[in-house]
């Protein structure tokens, strides 16, 4: 009988067999087909991963999500991103990713897809950047049926990170995680709408209450200018 293993010392072929099983997940994600996760689990451990614990299996999947997230690349949403994958661990998936075609996109190139900008900027905010960014002085209106613009991810990331898991507006902590990163919304103090920018200087970090309260309290101009008090660096534009 074969001693099952948790997260140590993964091969070469282990791994590969981990993402060769993720991107059939992912593809058939991507294509609007179902599948299920336990079946894939077990199906791996019946075959190439035999001496491998059903959530060693889960947390490398976990791993492979982390690495695609800070590639840029789309992961499979039933697998939250682990927030500590192993450099060795890292440096396999990541060769393994490679001899399959994947390569790491710009997690730093603005973009007016919310569910891309939210992903580049959680990839990151992991990489703690250090100086504040640039950002978008006049965003640009994507074309869309619905109003939306260009935006920039490191402003994102950053001004989250400069809140520190902690509402720039009420001080509370983020309500709850999202990727493994404290949840807060980033809010244009001057409105995109009107002509504001996309730079750190008019972006605050919110809680969710706190980001509606500011598009639609009946307080929201004094709530305005309690950010422009509480928050340094914001400049009126």
């Amino acid at each position: 009988m074969s001693v099952k293993k948790k997260d140590s010392d993964w091969s070469v072929s282990e791994i590969r067999a981990a993402v060769d099983a993720y991107l059939k997940m992912l593809a058939l994600e991507l294509s609007g087909q179902t599948f299920v996760k336990t079946a894939e689990n077990l199906a791996l451990r019946e075959t190439a991963l035999p001496t491998r614990t059903k959530g060693s299996v889960e947390f490398r999947m976990q791993n492979i999500s982390t690495i695609l997230m800070e590639m840029d690349r789309e992961f499979i949403k039933g697998y939250k991103p682990a927030r500590n994958v192993g450099s060795n661990v890292e440096q396999l998936i990541r060769a393994a990713l490679t001899e399959r075609g994947i390569q790491p996109g710009d997690p730093s190139a603005p973009t007016a897809d919310e569910e891309t900008l939210e992903r580049r900027a959680a990839a990151l905010q992991k990489q703690k950047i250090k100086e504040p960014p640039k950002g978008i002085k006049k965003p640009k209106r994507a074309a869309s049926s619905r109003t939306a613009y260009v935006r920039d991810p490191e402003v994102r990331a950053w001004v989250r990170n400069e809140a520190e898991g902690h509402c720039d507006g009420c001080g509370e902590p983020a309500p709850f995680q999202k990727l493994g990163l404290p949840y807060l919304e980033v809010h244009h103090v001057k409105p995109l709408a009107e002509k504001g920018s996309d730079q750190v200087t008019n972006a605050v970090a919110l809680c969710p209450n706190c980001h509606r309260s500011c598009h639609h309290s009946d307080k929201k101009n004094e709530l305005t200018a309690l950010l422009y008090k509480q928050v340094a660096r914001l400049i009126p534009e």
